[in-house]
């Protein structure tokens, strides 16, 4: 009965969040006890990058580090890393995003261009960046963990990734975890707003800023670092270190140290999330109930990893619903039509899916018409224009001016002054 309503779930979710492939999984304690898949086909064997899941463990790596008598929580960063301008944030801090250091470095989106070397990082990023002062609120920091991947690998004498190889997944058995993609893996995709068509997303080798969000990974592996973050491993960090890691970090509410915490029914889900162009994730576990969730999906926005975890774990049941395909075009007639109208002041989003046109109340978020091509007419195939005829009425030089159907005009701005 379980199997049918995980299945549900992700069926209803690929569907109404647009996920060109999503595969995800159910634990009892360390085991993957259930997986399915929705969308373009995948299995538990094929990689997705996993984004900021990467976080965690490098707080696993730093955590390692203060056990074994090479640091202290309490220590400055610029103990570490002397010419970075945030010398004086601790490594609490910078775990737990409480720094007040900037959310990205400096410079262009790190996560779409080419990764650039410790000393460029260290160079562009000076301390004028800070948002908040220490301890004044939680913000969340890529930056962050650049900083801390790189105090570790000093610390080390290694690299980050070696490190994270040798210390983390090796001891877990993760061996279809990778720095860079390894066949069978998933193409990074985003799917356009209003066309449902796909774009592929660059796979850059992020450099200096890896820590943060560098590491592709599989289903099956995933939920063995999953089980760790609930179970707990002896080879990896001492059983009080990890309980440390899942417990908040003031003024932090639901984050500890490089582990997001969820509140739920039942308990609270540690673990985390995880978004690189193209590709989004959750990992999470409850390490009172012995229950997790996995997932993995290769879109780069409408997913809330959180959201699936906690429709997983909860009772409700959605009904079925179409999954949902990407358009390999959008023909002419709709083509033009995309985009935002307005009905007087009432705003209305248009958009191609499943070769007809939606249109969404804004204000709601609900979808209200749907309009179809039969003939040479644009038919209203539901809603409240159901079978009426939408007439598109133009200017002289043959561009849109507005839409009419059954009285109702609508136009591109509120209330606009229509072209006679």
């Amino acid at each position: 009965m379980r199997d049918t309503h995980y299945q549900a779930v992700l069926d209803r979710y690929q569907a109404e969040r647009r996920l060109p492939s999503v595969v995800a999984g159910v634990l009892s304690g360390r085991d993957l006890v259930w997986t399915g898949t929705a969308g373009a086909q995948t299995d538990t064997d094929t990689q997705y990058r996993i984004g900021s899941i990467t976080k965690t463990m490098t707080a696993v790596l730093v955590m390692q580090c203060r056990d074994d008598g090479l640091l202290s929580l309490d220590d400055a960063i610029g103990r570490f890393l002397p010419e970075t301008g945030y010398a004086s944030a601790t490594v609490r801090s910078l775990l737990a995003h409480v720094s007040g250091m900037q959310s990205e470095p400096a410079g262009p989106w790190w996560e779409r261009s080419p990764g650039v070397s410790v000393d460029e990082l260290l160079a562009a990023n000076d301390g004028s960046g800070a948002v908040f002062g220490p301890g004044e609120h939680y913000h969340y920091s890529n930056l962050a963990f650049g900083l801390l991947g790189e105090a570790v690998a000093r610390l080390r004498g290694a690299s980050w990734f070696s490190l994270v190889q040798e210390r983390v997944l090796d001891p877990l058995g993760m061996a279809r975890t990778s720095y860079l993609p390894q066949a069978p893996y998933a193409p990074g995709l985003s799917v356009h707003h209003l066309a449902s068509t796909l774009t592929e997303e660059p796979l850059h080798d992020t450099g200096a800023m890896a820590p943060a969000g560098q590491v592709w990974s599989t289903l099956s592996d995933l939920a063995l670092f999953a089980g760790f973050v609930g179970e707990g491993d002896p080879d990896v960090l001492a059983p009080r270190t990890l309980a440390e890691m899942r417990q908040p970090v003031p003024p932090a509410i639901d984050y500890g140290l490089g582990v997001r915490l969820v509140p739920y029914a039942a308990g609270v889900l540690a673990g985390h999330t995880g978004s690189m162009p193209g590709f989004q994730s959750t990992a999470f576990a409850d390490p009172l109930n012995h229950v997790g969730v996995v997932a993995l999906t290769n879109a780069t926005t409408g997913f809330s990893g959180s959201e699936l975890a906690l429709a997983f774990l909860g009772d409700h049941t959605p009904a079925a619903m179409k999954p949902w395909r990407p358009a390999e075009s959008v023909p002419g007639w709709a083509r033009e039509l995309l985009g935002y109208w307005h009905w007087g002041n009432s705003a209305y989003e248009v958009r191609w899916n499943d070769d007809r046109l939606e249109w969404r109340d804004l204000a709601r978020g609900a979808l209200a018409e749907q309009f179809g091509l039969s003939g040479d007419r644009i038919l209203g195939l539901a809603g409240y224009h159901h079978g009426e005829t939408l007439h598109v009425v133009r200017r002289e030089d043959g561009t849109v001016d507005h839409l009419e159907c059954a009285t109702f005009v609508y136009t591109r701005e509120p209330y606009a002054t229509l072209a006679r």
